[in-house]
């Protein structure tokens, strides 16, 4: 492993790649007690809600970040932008709207569209990533915000949502169309997070920028497995608490 502190020379892409790959591991979100128990069918409907009104604060923007980053990507990295713009695309217009999906699956679980949209109802640590991601997407250079939102955070997401969403199948009986959402993400947040990555190496390309793309990348980890470990404590942990209490 390569540290980014510890850069004394200009990676090649082969090891850049491989640098940012081992940013991200360990730290990933599937590490957290929320993901652990969702994976394990352990959670209950009412969680799975409290998840869904938590998510949508942290992706809703998603096309609002992109769009921070397009505005200020370089112009001649017109490849760069054409991802940027087709993944916006994605999210907001190209079929069904990425939120729909989530607020479908949300009223499955037996939760509103009032309440996911109402920002009253996310996390202090949710509200905390989704400013972490607003201010990487309008101060930090454009490819290394691309390194931290795109590398660090959305290429974990087909991992994540493969082994969540069967459970979603087998153990809560949710129907193909209530799960459309991470069916459809697990597909193209893998190519999303393969373009990013593709986008980091060709443009980071002294020290100073892969070190900063390398450190971001490994904090755009911490921070969803943050998110995603304080769900557990704030809305899972409680209620098992609570249920001993009770059976005491």
């Amino acid at each position: 492993m390569v540290e980014a502190a510890k850069l004394d020379r200009v990676l090649n892409p082969d090891e850049l790649r491989s640098a940012l790959e081992a940013a991200i591991r360990g730290k990933s979100a599937n590490a957290s007690p929320f993901s652990r128990a969702w994976a394990a069918g352990t959670l209950s409907r009412e969680h799975l809600s409290r998840w869904a009104e938590n998510h949508y604060h942290y992706v809703g923007p998603f096309a609002d970040y992109l769009a921070c980053i397009y505005a200020r990507m370089p112009e001649q990295y017109v490849e760069a932008k054409d991802f940027l713009l087709a993944n916006m695309y994605e999210e907001e217009i190209g079929g069904d709207r990425h939120t729909d999906l989530l607020i479908r699956f949300a009223e499955a679980c037996g939760t509103t569209r009032e309440r996911v949209v109402d920002p009253e109802n996310m996390s202090p640590t949710t509200r905390g990533l989704q400013s972490w991601c607003y201010a990487v997407a309008m101060r930090e250079d454009p490819i290394v915000a691309v390194a931290g939102l795109v590398v660090g955070l959305e290429s974990q997401v087909p991992s994540i949502y493969r082994k969540q969403t069967p459970t979603l199948r087998d153990k809560y009986g949710f129907t193909d169309e209530e799960v459309e959402f991470f069916d459809l993400h697990i597909v193209s947040d893998e190519i999303h997070g393969e373009r990013g990555y593709q986008i980091v190496l060709e443009h980071a390309r002294t020290i100073e920028l892969q070190a900063r793309c390398l450190k971001i990348c490994e904090v755009g980890a911490q921070m969803r497995l943050l998110y995603t470990t304080a769900l557990y404590h704030d809305y899972v942990q409680p209620r098992a608490e609570n249920d001993i209490g009770l059976a005491a």
